[in-house]
């Protein structure tokens, strides 16, 4: 009314990075043996072995993998049977997600109704003693 533009609601992380798909695994589609690819990838078929991705990695509700996973961040919508490793990034389980197997991240997100069967293991640039006395510091300075 005054010069002043509606500014649409944020996309989430995962959103913006399923824009940003280059690598797309079907529905139906079967792949046997080691997978990796670059950048962002969606899974919607069935990987039966060892999946590198130096981008995100999204796997899609009628996405399976057998095999372990290393990529930057993993948002799982399907089931992955094995070890997931994004330590410097998120992982992310939806309601509709499966993870049987060991997790190494920096944060992570797990939906109601979502299922995790394993260990996992949290990494941070500083240990949390040094961020909560960075954090406690930061708070008196304010005052």
């Amino acid at each position: 009314m005054f010069g002043i533009k509606n500014k649409p609601a944020p996309i989430s992380n995962y959103e913006t990075e399923a824009q940003k798909v280059v690598t797309l695994i079907g529905e139906g589609a079967v792949c046997d043996g080691p997978f990796s690819a670059r950048d962002t990838t969606r899974i919607d078929g069935t990987i039966n072995g060892t999946v590198r991705i130096e981008g995100s990695l999204i796997i899609g509700q009628a996405g399976k993998i057998n095999g372990n996973v290393t990529a930057q961040n993993v948002f799982v919508a399907g089931e992955i049977i094995g070890n997931v490793d994004c330590a410097a990034g998120k992982l992310d389980i939806s309601d509709t997600g499966r993870l049987t197997g060991d997790i190494t991240c920096r944060s992570i997100v797990i939906d109601e109704n979502a299922v995790f069967s394993g260990k996992c293991t949290m990494t941070s640039d500083a240990p949390s003693a040094q961020t909560a006395k960075e954090r406690s510091v930061g708070s008196k300075d304010a005052e």
